[in-house]
């Protein structure tokens, strides 16, 4: 994203805490951004998301860097029924323990042309006669990558408040069948859906658990995640600890970026409307 010079890539890996020393050196701020949606091998949610974090925020704190944002997640909870969001807030505390002063942001579903969340619905709908539909009446506040990317720039120039977790979500609230209508609709297909109990879903992703988790549509942690809603609490709104709060006070409506990257998913492929 940058002319040559401007960006210099490091190798870190935050199980090594020594490559992390190393990758944050003369750090001025530092953004902590890795998480797993699945265990893999010696990727686990405790040692991605909480002891990775902390080596993260501990490298920050004793490399001198003056500000750290730590990506966590909406459903972060200790009491959190899935093993994800327990874990994302076990990270959160571990963090505030070494870097004090971190401020903890927890976006909702992100979108965006590269995501894997509108992206990975419309070839669903492209491929697929019908759409699973789990649940369905659970809430979403899908957020623009664009807008979490410009309130992280504001708190490394200084806004937000230290020690502080903030929770950021866009301009709409759907339920998950809203939100695959509204992917059908920017691809435009027209598929119908197959309910799905969350206990069929249960079953299903623990059938599927020996699968890649590129080829598993859920894994059991992930259906115990979608029945919660993840929208932004009223608590984080009466005190300002959104979006707003980090200086982002138009947020982009799906609506008005989604369409653009959505378009190739089209029956007749991108640009048909140009062609008629």
């Amino acid at each position: 994203m940058g002319s040559v010079g401007q960006i210099h890539a490091v190798q870190g890996n935050v199980r090594y805490p020594d490559s992390i020393a190393r990758a944050l050196e003369g750090a001025d701020g530092v953004v902590s951004l890795v998480g797993i949606l699945a265990k893999s091998g010696a990727q686990t949610f405790d040692t991605i998301h909480v002891a990775g974090a902390r080596t993260v925020a501990s490298a920050a704190r004793e490399g001198g860097a003056d500000h750290f944002v730590h990506v966590s997640a909406i459903g972060a909870s200790p009491s959190s029924a899935g093993q994800y969001g327990r874990t994302k807030a076990q990270g959160e505390a571990a963090v505030l323990e070494a870097f004090p002063e971190a401020i903890i942001l927890r976006p909702s579903l992100i979108f965006g042309p590269e995501d894997s969340l509108f992206n990975r619905f419309a070839g669903m709908a492209r491929s697929a006669p019908v759409l699973p539909l789990v649940g369905g009446r659970t809430r979403f506040q899908p957020v623009y990558v664009g807008d979490v990317a410009a309130a992280i720039a504001n708190i490394c120039e200084g806004a937000g408040k230290p020690g502080t977790i903030y929770e950021l979500g866009g301009p709409e609230v759907l339920s998950f069948r809203a939100l695959l209508d509204r992917v059908q609709e920017h691809a435009g297909r027209a598929r119908g859906y197959l309910p799905l109990p969350f206990s069929i879903a249960k079953i299903m992703a623990a059938v599927t658990a020996p699968l890649p988790n590129a080829l598993r549509p859920l894994t059991v942690d992930q259906v115990r995640m979608l029945q919660a809603d993840n929208i932004v609490s009223e608590a984080a709104a009466k005190e300002g600890r959104t979006l707003q709060g980090l200086g982002i006070n138009g947020p982009h409506a799906i609506d008005t970026i989604v369409p653009g990257y959505l378009e190739s998913y089209r029956p007749k492929g991108q640009y048909s409307h140009y062609r008629g």
